[in-house]
């Protein structure tokens, strides 16, 4: 596939000197796909916080149970919005491994994805995957270039995995999520988990916070209420908000050492009518 394949009229520089939260997810997971910039911010919050790391596949775990849960409810079509860096399973081979006809668009604003999802974003012969480049705050292209894959008259697992806490209130947090869930028929769900400071001191949360906005990043983490926010409208799916690791864990195998360790996110699922 070709840049025009995946929304790109023209290649986008990498920026090497500011870390992105895709490429710092990929240095905590244990990847090889980031730089500098993003594994010195990631080893000052490692150093601050050693279970950073299990955190993150623990965050990951809950994608993959949240993926597994709605295609048996019968959606057969996935928008993925802040991808990252593919590592595998990715959210189309947990789709597809229960029904190979799934449809799955990805989307994401660094470039470096672009280029991952152009070598590995393969899917099954009876599905389909796309990678659109996009920021999340532009809705509207990412839902037209969606539509090139998917179906929006028929039902959309839209996941936003460890994304929102990148996004604050005055960049239209709320107003993203709320346009998205507009362009959703009837029987869609929404997948989301987000950092939060509820079960973490303060002063821990406060520095956490601190790093990454002195590392020129956004760092938003809301409380349970804030969070709750997003789901206006919709009916969330049992067992409700509760923390990563407390969603459904029979879905999946425990991530080696999180015994002991809290994944620090709210995660949900919900379904509009």
């Amino acid at each position: 596939m070709d840049q025009q394949d995946f929304g790109m009229d023209a290649p986008i520089p990498i920026d090497t000197a500011k870390p992105h939260p895709a490429r710092m997810y990929d240095w905590f997971l244990g990847g090889k796909d980031n730089y500098p910039v993003d594994e010195e911010l990631g080893r000052q919050l490692v150093a601050f916080a050693p279970p950073i790391p299990v955190m993150a596949r623990m965050n990951r775990a809950f994608m993959h149970r949240a993926t597994r849960w709605v295609a048996g409810q019968g959606v057969r079509q996935f928008l993925d919005i802040g991808t990252g860096i593919p590592t595998e399973p990715n959210l189309h081979q947990v789709a597809q491994g229960i029904a190979a006809d799934a449809r799955i668009v990805y989307c994401d604003n660094d470039p470096i994805v672009l280029v991952h999802a152009e070598a590995l974003l393969r899917g099954t012969p009876e599905g389909a995957v796309d990678y659109v480049q996009a920021d999340a705050r532009d809705t509207a292209a990412i839902v037209e270039r969606a539509r090139r894959t998917l179906d929006f008259e028929r039902p959309v697992a839209l996941s936003l995995i460890a994304l929102l806490h990148f996004i604050g209130d005055e960049d239209g947090a709320y107003e993203l999520v709320e346009r998205l869930k507009e362009a959703l028929a009837p029987g869609s769900y929404l997948v989301m988990s987000h950092l939060t400071p509820d079960f973490h001191p303060e002063e821990a949360s406060k520095k956490v916070i601190d790093l990454y906005r002195a590392g020129g990043l956004t760092m938003d983490m809301r409380s349970r209420d804030r969070f709750a926010r997003f789901f206006e409208g919709l009916e969330v799916v049992a067992p409700g908000i509760v923390a990563a690791e407390e969603w459904h864990p029979e879905l999946g195998e425990p991530v080696p050492g999180q015994e002991g360790v809290h994944s620090g996110a709210y995660v949900a699922v919900a379904r509009k009518a």
